[in-house]
């Protein structure tokens, strides 16, 4: 009796599996097919866009008009920060012809409301540092080397050590 009863078990078992497989391929199929209709007419579009930073040849063929500015050397990694915080499309050449190296940015004519705004930013973080350069004051390093210095022409005693034997 006992043996039957597990022999039934396992056959229950053995075919729900079975119809599971069976069903989850079936639903497979079906999705599968529906995805290939969708595509043959045309519903379903990739999404090939490239966002932020890209190659200028991605940029242009976009097909949304392109403006350049050009770019000094020394703040080319803040200017990428700022653009893509505001979402910018923006493609960079490097003109190392020029000391130092003069960067040109390529934008989407469109996003001009974008493009003064990341301006803005970048040309307030340009001039503030700017301003901390022209203060005068001796860089760390500077600061560094001079206690260097000092401390390499102080006059270093030695130590002495005995050691005594008390009894």
């Amino acid at each position: 009796m006992q043996e039957e009863v597990e022999k039934k078990t396992v056959n229950l078992a053995w075919q729900t599996t079975k119809f599971s497989v069976k069903g989850m391929f079936k639903f497979l199929q079906g999705y599968m097919a529906e995805r290939k209709r969708q595509l043959t007419q045309g519903k379903v579009t990739k999404d090939t866009h490239v966002k932020g930073k890209q190659t200028v040849k991605q940029l242009v063929g976009q097909g949304q008009g392109v403006s350049t500015m050009e770019i000094a050397g020394s703040g080319i990694r803040d200017f990428k920060r700022i653009s893509n915080k505001y979402g910018l499309d923006f493609a960079v050449t490097k003109d190392k012809s020029v000391d130092p190296p003069l960067y040109t940015v390529f934008f989407k004519t469109k996003d001009a409301d974008a493009i003064t705004s990341v301006l803005k930013e970048y040309t307030a973080i340009q001039t503030k540092r700017k301003k901390s350069l022209d203060k005068d004051r001796p860089s760390i390093l500077q600061k560094l080397k001079k206690f260097k210095d000092i401390v390499a022409n102080t006059i270093h005693k030695q130590k002495e050590h005995k050691k005594e034997l008390d009894r």
